[in-house]
Order: C-alpha cells, then sequence, then structure tokens
C-alpha cells in the first residue's frame, strides 16, 4: 500500500477546509461559528501574511491617533498621523503546507490588513527578535533597532466577504504600526505559500524566495477605542517582521473591493484594489524573549 506524504495530507486539508468555506458562505458572511478565541501564542504563532503591492489609493483626510498595545513598548508616547497613500495589501498565507490548526486556522485566514503611508517620530528603539512560527523556530534571535513609522496597516474585509461575529471581534482590532528597522540582512530562505482567506483560494501556493528584512510591525490601538479585554489578549502579542521577497506575479492583475471593519475607520469609503505582485512577507515574532502567554 502506498503511503501518503504529510504534505499531501495538509494540502487536502487546507483545501477541504476552503471548499466548505466557499460553498457555504453567502455573499455577505462566513460560516461556520466559532466556539472559543485561539490562545496568543497559538494565534500570532501561526500568522503570516503576504503582501501585495496595490494601485495608488489616496483616503479622505483622516488622523489617527496610536497607542501601542504591546508590554515592550508600553512607553513609548501616543503619537498622531495622517493617513497617506494606500501602497499594500496583506493576506493570509501557510509557509510549506504548515496549515495553521484548526480552531486557529479560522480566525487567521481572516487577518486582512491594508496599509497606508504615515509619518511619525524616530525612536531609535533596540529589540532583540525571536521568531515564533515553528518552521522557523531554529533561526538564532537577532537585535535590531526600530526607527520611524512608515505605514498603518488596518483591518478590511475582501469582497464583502464577512467572518462569523467572534472572528470578527477578534481581527477587526489588528492595526500594526510599520517601523523601519535596521540593521538590514538577507534571510536567504525558500519557501512555499498557500493562501488561506476564501476569496483568494483559488490561487496556486507558489514559491517564495526570502530576503531582507524592512520593517517591524507592532500592534496599536487607535483613537483610544475600547477594545474587549479576551481581544486585546491576543492582538497585543501580534508583531510581524517585514521580509522582502522574490516571487512570480500573479498571470493577470486581481481586483478586489476592501472594506473598513474597525470601528473608528468605519466612515471611510470601500476601495478598488487591484493586486499581481507579492514583495513582502510578515513573520510573527516575540520582542526581547517575551512569548506570547499560552491562555
Amino acid at each position: 500500500m502506498s503511503r501518503i506524504r504529510p504534505g499531501a495530507w495538509a494540502a487536502a486539508l487546507l483545501l477541504a477546509l476552503v471548499t466548505g468555506i466557499t460553498a457555504s458562505a453567502g455573499p455577505a458572511s462566513a460560516q461556520p461559528s466559532i466556539q472559543a478565541l485561539p490562545s496568543p501564542l497559538r494565534f500570532t504563532s501561526s500568522l503570516d501574511l503576504e503582501c501585495f503591492r496595490t494601485n495608488p489609493y489616496m483616503p479622505p483626510t483622516t488622523t489617527v491617533v496610536t497607542r501601542h498595545l504591546n508590554p515592550v513598548l508600553a512607553n513609548l508616547p501616543q503619537e498622531a498621523h495622517t493617513l497617506g497613500l494606500r501602497e499594500k495589501l496583506c493576506v493570509p498565507v501557510a509557509k510549506n503546507n504548515m496549515i495553521p490548526p484548526a480552531g486557529v486556522l479560522e480566525f487567521v485566514r481572516f487577518v486582512d490588513l491594508s496599509c497606508y503611508r504615515i509619518t511619525g517620530t524616530t525612536v531609535g528603539f533596540p529589540l532583540n527578535l525571536r521568531h515564533l512560527n515553528p518552521l522557523f523556530q531554529t533561526l538564532p534571535p537577532r537585535n535590531v533597532v526600530i526607527q520611524y513609522p512608515q505605514h498603518l496597516c488596518v483591518p478590511v474585509i475582501k469582497n464583502g466577504l464577512v467572518p462569523p461575529a467572534e472572528i470578527l471581534n477578534l481581527v477587526r482590532y489588528i492595526d500594526l504600526k510599520c517601523y523601519f528597522e535596521t540593521p538590514q540582512a538577507p534571510l536567504n530562505i525558500g519557501v512555499q505559500l498557500t493562501h488561506l482567506n476564501p476569496v483568494l483560494g483559488g490561487l496556486a501556493p507558489h514559491a517564495a524566495g526570502i530576503t531582507f528584512n524592512r520593517q517591524l510591525c507592532v500592534p496599536v490601538q487607535k483613537n483610544n477605542q475600547p477594545i474587549p479585554a479576551a481581544t486585546l489578549n491576543i492582538i497585543r502579542w501580534v508583531d510581524l517582521e517585514m521580509f522582502d521577497i522574490q516571487t512570480a506575479p500573479l498571470a493577470n492583475p486581481f481586483t478586489l473591493q476592501i472594506r473598513h471593519i474597525n470601528p473608528s475607520l468605519g466612515q471611510l469609503p470601500p476601495e478598488t484594489v487591484v493586486i499581481q505582485q507579492a514583495f513582502q512577507l510578515g513573520l510573527p515574532m516575540a520582542k526581547n524573549g517575551l512569548i506570547p502567554p499560552t491562555a
């Protein structure tokens, strides 16, 4: 009897999950509902985002006040930013068929972030970063310095697909402030990426070569909006280091409609987004040895 390779099992599982959602989802919701939030460690260690360059779009003039949520950066001051050009859309992927486990996948696949150019204060804050994703946990920790903010990445939904309430109440509060970081050095690792969100589930898995680190994206609160305690316990640990990647463009441009889901930006209009080539990959990190909680 022939044996089925573990990678094939993982690919089949992903196909079944995505197909099941696509088949059962109406135009404005995704089913089924989820019973419980994942732990901060399970969620953050499974969160990889592939970022596509987008057609340029300038939102209506919008000022956002950010406050750091992660304990390591909690003493940095609040800062006001005006949203500039939208420059990238970041969507959830799995690396090398390592599909997030049940109870985590349902949440991770709805993390879509639209990133807008911002400016701000140079902080020169030194950090020690360690990979959280199991695939890269053997890589040694590295020392970096975050310098000045470049983007604010905020949660959106694509093509009107709204996740169940339990998921929406988590992902709608994931706001990441992305700082230029130094030093920059190539990772030089090749991976295969598979899209997790149902809207992009038809795109084929593809190869990506991970090169230079460019930014560290850290969780912030916008405009002092209230965040549910159980949600805050998770999102305050979402730290993604953005690496450049080398990947082939999509065969044809892919057009999406996105809509803001965070209450602070709910007044902004829907946007048309055109993507064709990914250029960055966000990988989950722990800062200064502070590992997200297991509960």
